[in-house]
């Protein structure tokens, strides 16, 4: 390989949603530094089955209000 054309490679410190830690090697960031993960394995829906319903800025309603009138809304 030549030298100097290839990026760092580190390790670094990786804390999951429910608090616990391992070390990876990676070229991202600088060594020693933290990535703290908002999602990963033990909380993502496709891995865990649980599905959550988010409402961001009413997307949702915004949906139930498009779509209510093919028989799929809410009845009232």
């Amino acid at each position: 390989m030549k030298s100097d054309t290839h990026p760092a490679y580190h390790e670094l410190n990786v804390i999951m949603t429910d608090g616990t830690t391992f070390k990876t090697r990676t070229c991202a960031g600088k060594p020693g530094d933290t990535l703290r993960l908002d999602i990963d394995p033990k909380s993502h829906p496709a891995w865990t089955g649980v599905q959550r319903i988010m409402d961001t800025g009413g997307q949702v309603a915004k949906f139930n209000k498009k779509f209510a009138g093919i028989g799929m809304g809410k009845k009232k």
